[in-house]
């Protein structure tokens, strides 16, 4: 039996604005946009060649919008990945070495906290 860890919520104060920057700045993939009625919405969203998914929306989580740290994306090329970003408007760090990895960083306009790891 595989428990494969397949969407992950993040909770966002504007859907569409979040929706914004995650499609045209970060790159991801618009999967779903649903308005199930009752005061719920519900986006996927996934990182280009990614197995896993991102939902964000109305009426999902309980979760305060910018709560979320510590997602992360895993690169083959971290400067590629930097320029990418950094080409497309997102406010991403400067890449840093650690002995495990090449990272960048970066947080949605709500502030949920990402990370990209190029593995060494």
């Amino acid at each position: 039996m595989d428990f494969r860890l397949e969407l992950v919520q993040v909770p966002v104060s504007d859907v569409d604005r979040a929706l914004r920057f995650y499609v045209d700045r970060a790159g991801f993939v618009l999967d779903h946009d649903h308005d199930i009625g009752g005061g719920v919405r519900f986006v996927q969203l996934t990182p280009p060649g990614s197995p896993a998914s991102i939902a964000i929306g109305d009426g999902l989580t309980e979760m305060r919008p910018g709560s979320v740290e510590g997602l992360q994306l895993v690169v083959d090329d971290i400067e590629e990945a930097h320029a990418q970003l950094a080409g497309r408007g997102v406010e991403v760090s400067d890449v840093e070495d650690f002995p495990w990895g090449r990272f960048v960083f970066f947080a949605d306009p709500d502030g949920n906290g990402w990370a990209v790891q190029q593995i060494v």
